[in-house]
């Protein structure tokens, strides 16, 4: 969702990529949650992070529960945010109740990433 979000927001000339310290495949209750707000990620795919990953990246953020913890040591040039949201698919109740959580989640991710695209220096990414 935090890429889907960063490649409609952010300026035309940033290069955006995610990827995980697991692989898995697209959740089709973060598909659903994204396209209620018209943004399509039914194409993105789950990457898993290496260190050329890390060393092309001028900042790495991390999501959910240990993934700070367990993402691969970043180079000191490379700037790193965590933003511990809780993580939709562990969300348990009815499809009503797990769609929420997606939405809240969702929510949290777009205000996080547009707080990112703002307070970025213009000429970081050059």
């Amino acid at each position: 969702m935090a890429e889907g979000f960063a490649r409609k927001l952010a300026p035309a000339d940033w290069q955006i990529a995610s990827a995980g310290i697991e692989t898995h495949g697209l959740n089709p209750r973060a598909v659903a949650a994204m396209q209620e707000v018209g943004i399509d990620i039914s194409q993105q795919t789950s990457k898993l992070i290496d260190a050329d990953y890390l060393m092309a990246s001028d900042v790495v953020v991390t999501l959910c529960g240990d993934a700070r913890d367990r993402c691969p040591v970043t180079p000191p040039s490379v700037a790193k945010l965590h933003w511990p949201l809780p993580d939709p698919a562990q969300a348990t109740g009815d499809d009503e109740a797990i769609m929420t959580v997606f939405r809240q989640v969702r929510d949290e991710i777009e205000a996080h990433v547009r707080q990112l695209i703002t307070a970025w220096p213009e000429d970081a990414t050059d």
